[in-house]
């Protein structure tokens, strides 16, 4: 949610504030988490190690880092290519926020969905445990939403600016990274040990 505001932020530099941009950005993450929650239950069940996860997020984390450099350059590309003499059709007024999106914020938030079926698979020791551990999960998840758009909203992007931001979060997307990396060999160890009672 968090990169969903910020994000939605930067379009409307290019594209405006109409509601084709709020469209675009709240439709393309929502596709992101949908994707990136099915690959990472697959993803999970075939190597469960967080490891793997944290080798997913850190390509994720500088991606976000680096947002800032390149995205004037392809969003400017998105724009340019219409003519200054001529109406940009309507078709295109429409999806050309949802195109600068999906580029854009797809594939960071797709990655970072797949954070959810990763830590269910790897806190769940038994199978008496799932409904609650995964809805525990989602319930963090939805409170740091929660708070990374009021967060984002009202204060970050108005103290540091988009640029610094969008950096930031890169940083903490790789400190989730290392983390992830440091603590596998805990969640290893905690799978060989036997299961608490009911």
């Amino acid at each position: 949610m968090f990169l969903e505001i910020v994000g939605a932020r930067l379009l409307t530099r290019y594209f405006g504030s109409s509601h084709y941009v709020w469209t675009s950005q709240i439709g393309l993450v929502l596709v992101a988490l949908a994707l990136g929650y099915v690959t990472g239950g697959w993803c999970a069940d075939r190597w469960p190690r967080l490891r793997f996860l944290a080798c997913a997020l850190a390509p994720a984390a500088l991606f976000t880092a680096f947002i800032p450099d390149f995205a004037p350059w392809l969003l400017e590309r998105i724009v340019d290519r219409h003519p200054l003499d001529r109406e940009i059709p309507a078709i295109w007024q429409r999806l050309d926020p949802a195109l600068g999106s999906a580029l854009l914020f797809l594939p960071p938030c797709f990655v970072l969905a797949t954070v959810p079926p990763f830590l269910i698979r790897r806190t769940s020791r038994t199978l008496h445990q799932v409904g609650r551990v995964s809805g525990a999960i989602y319930a963090a998840g939805s409170v740091g939403s929660i708070a990374g758009v009021f967060f984002s909203g009202y204060f970050v992007t108005d103290l540091i600016g988009l640029s610094l931001t969008f950096r930031a979060t890169g940083a903490l997307v790789l400190l989730l990274a290392v983390v992830g990396w440091m603590a596998d060999p805990l969640f290893r160890e905690s799978q060989h040990a036997p299961p608490p009672p009911n």
